[in-house]
């Protein structure tokens, strides 16, 4: 739970940069968040019960 509070934590902190980042380096950042969330997500699905 701490891991999605600090994933929700990250991103709301590079939304809020995103105005002020050129975008050659948002895309990377937006995508290595995105591929985490993704890998936790199915992690999680997966965990056996």
């Amino acid at each position: 739970m701490i891991f999605l509070v600090a994933a929700l934590l990250l991103m709301g902190v590079l939304v809020g940069a995103a105005a002020h980042t050129p975008l050659p380096v948002l895309l990377p950042a937006a995508a290595a968040i995105a591929l985490w969330l993704l890998v936790f997500t199915v992690r999680e699905r997966t965990k056996e019960r």
